[in-house]
């Protein structure tokens, strides 16, 4: 295995390259990571690229994002006034770059500093009630005059009156979007403030518009930046109870305010109390929580990358022997559009764990494989 590393800074040839990878077809987050790991660097990464579809059974040829396409978007984000961080680099919320699917790349504007600091994360409804919007004022202004960041997703309803009572105190907003569409337009204003007094968050490039499904991958930041998720009224079927399960997956703190059972804007939260989450009255009750947790050096200290620095391979002049086709038969067998864990791929197949990861890796290259939350893998639905 790979030793675990820290990213250094990248020189601008690597960021070129880390930014071409990552918007190249087929390479998410985490394939990205695996690429870099595999092969030893993005260049080299690139460089395998069209043979990985290949096996991984593509016919046509692969998307490879060129170097002016990676400028292009290097110059859209210094024109919007912003910065492209990697973790490690002052602006990139440390506990972020440890999740599964963590973003290679992250685009920002503001305060970095804001990024280092102790980050809680507020999120609900967007119909919110006066009282969820109160309870959200006081908790969010609370938690900031405590020396916590709020984060959030600024949205209409809760994550707005989050993001403003923490104005004062720093509050980070993860963007669906590019970092310099406003969405939704109604807090256009509320963006241009965060950009000036706090922090913005993307891992969109400039100009890009979100829509549904991009929403959940913005989850996945607000949690994994945080300490702890903070639901105050969620429906049953919300956005924020998506963010608390990602916030559970990643290994975070899940607090929630109670609601009345009358009110289908509590049902939620009302269900995440029921489930285990800490019933949360104001920001004393989640710091009771944390601050044993801070003090603890121990406590949920986060490991150190996993090979995503230039050069991190053992031998990165030697490119890895590829999966043998009975492995790669083996494997496809195994799979079908339901999910199911790659560990239990690794078990029922037979074969080591870095043979089932490369061949999955080539599937995914190849538009074949679709990465689910949990590690979990299925098979692409036919196009």
């Amino acid at each position: 295995m790979t030793p675990h590393r820290a990213v250094p800074r990248l020189d601008d040839r690597q960021r070129i390259a880390w930014l071409r990878l990552l918007r190249s077809e087929n390479v998410g987050p985490r394939s990205f990571r695996e690429l870099v790991n595999r092969f030893g660097g993005a260049e080299r990464a690139l460089e395998a690229l069209p043979g990985l579809a290949r096996a991984g059974g593509r016919r046509q040829a692969i998307r490879i994002a060129s170097a002016q396409d990676a400028e292009r978007e290097l110059d859209a984000v210094a024109a919007a006034g912003a910065s492209l961080v990697v973790p490690g680099e002052p602006g990139y919320p440390p506990p972020l770059a440890h999740i599964y699917d963590a973003p290679p790349l992250l685009c920002i504007k503001g305060r970095p500093d804001l990024a280092g600091r102790r980050i809680v994360a507020l999120v609900g409804a967007r119909q919110a009630s006066a009282l969820g919007l109160r309870t959200a004022t006081l908790i969010g202004r609370d938690l900031g005059q405590r020396g916590y960041v709020v984060a959030s997703g600024l949205a209409r309803g809760i994550d707005t009156a989050a993001h403003e009572a923490a104005m004062a105190t720093g509050t980070i907003a993860a963007l669906a979007g590019g970092i310099d569409v406003a969405y939704p337009p109604q807090n256009e204003a509320l963006q241009a403030a965060i950009a000036e007094s706090g922090l913005l968050v993307s891992e969109m490039p400039p100009g890009f518009s979100p829509g549904a499904r991009h929403f959940p991958r913005r989850n996945r930041l607000i949690s994994g930046m945080s300490l702890a998720v903070v639901v105050i009224e969620a429906a049953r079927r919300s956005g924020s109870l998506i963010t608390a399960r990602l916030a559970l997956e990643q290994g975070r703190e899940v607090f929630a305010v109670p609601g009345s059972p009358l009110d289908p804007r509590a049902e939620g939260a009302n269900r995440l109390i029921r489930d285990g989450a800490a019933l949360t009255r104001s920001a004393d009750d989640i710091i009771e929580v944390l601050e044993p947790m801070l003090r603890d050096p121990g406590a949920g200290r986060e490991p150190e990358l996993d090979g995503l620095a230039e050069g991190a391979a053992a031998d990165a002049d030697v490119a890895p022997d590829p999966p043998g086709n009975d492995a790669r038969a083996g494997i496809t067998g195994l799979l079908s559009v339901s999910p199911v864990s790659i560990d239990d791929l690794i078990r029922r197949s037979g074969l080591d764990a870095g043979t089932v990861c490369g061949v999955l890796l080539e599937m995914e290259v190849a538009g074949r494989l679709v990465r689910l939350s949990g590690q979990q893998v299925a098979l692409a639905p036919e196009q």
